[in-house]
């Protein structure tokens, strides 16, 4: 449970074990090969290696965006409902059977990196819809996009209906409701989704489409 800051060292130990198991690259190549037969592709070498870089860069950069919203959210009021947000991500890296299971190496990190950062980004959304700020500088809405290609059903959507709930139940929306002036309450009413946002930062994403990841 988060007490007082957001505690990472499980996490990066976990992340730090997974990347160094000498079968990590070997299975990334394997997923990556499967993934891109899927969305018809036949990527090279060069390729498969971009899409691998991808993977550990994405993964790598959970700690780090955990502790960012962790203060960011802390810093407008909204202490409370990041906390419970990050209890269940917290506990989904801690849980070792999960929708993809942590067992399996490296491959089962992709879950608990996703939840995470759809989670982070899920709050950055509401609070720039209803404010006009990003909670955040980085944007990861696109990252996000090609990690849930890669992860796949049906395992992508069990895994956004986690993060939903899990915002629904963090009652983020009426924590971020109460910080906006009325023009933005108003503009928030007419919204059904929160979901696609202009990038702000964004991991290095080029060079992916001989995956087949880059389109929509």
């Amino acid at each position: 449970m988060v007490t007082g800051c957001m505690e990472t060292a499980h996490i990066k130990n976990m992340i730090a074990v997974r990347f160094a198991d000498p079968q990590a690259a070997m299975d990334l190549r394997e997923l990556l090969v499967a993934v891109a037969e899927r969305e018809g592709a036949t990527p090279k070498d060069a390729e498969l290696a971009r899409g691998a870089s991808f993977i550990y860069n994405y993964i790598e950069q959970v700690p780090y965006m955990l502790t960012v919203a962790w203060t960011s959210a802390r810093s407008v009021g909204l202490e409370t409902e990041i906390e419970s947000i990050l209890e269940m991500v917290e506990s989904y890296w801690i849980e070792d059977n999960d929708v993809i299971p942590d067992s399996i190496g490296i491959i089962g990190l992709l879950d608990d990196a996703y939840c995470s950062l759809l989670s982070m980004q899920t709050m950055s959304d509401f609070y720039q819809l209803l404010t006009g700020k990003f909670l955040f500088p980085d944007d990861l809405t696109t990252a996000n996009g090609i990690m849930r290609k890669i992860i796949g059903e049906p395992y992508a959507t069990e895994l956004d209906s986690i993060v939903s709930k899990t915002v629904l139940d963090a009652h983020v929306k009426e924590a971020v409701k109460l910080l906006a002036n009325p023009e933005k309450q108003e503009l928030f009413a007419s919204h059904a989704t929160i979901w696609n946002h202009g990038p702000v930062k964004e991991l290095p994403l080029d060079q992916l489409a001989g995956l087949g990841l880059t389109g929509d």
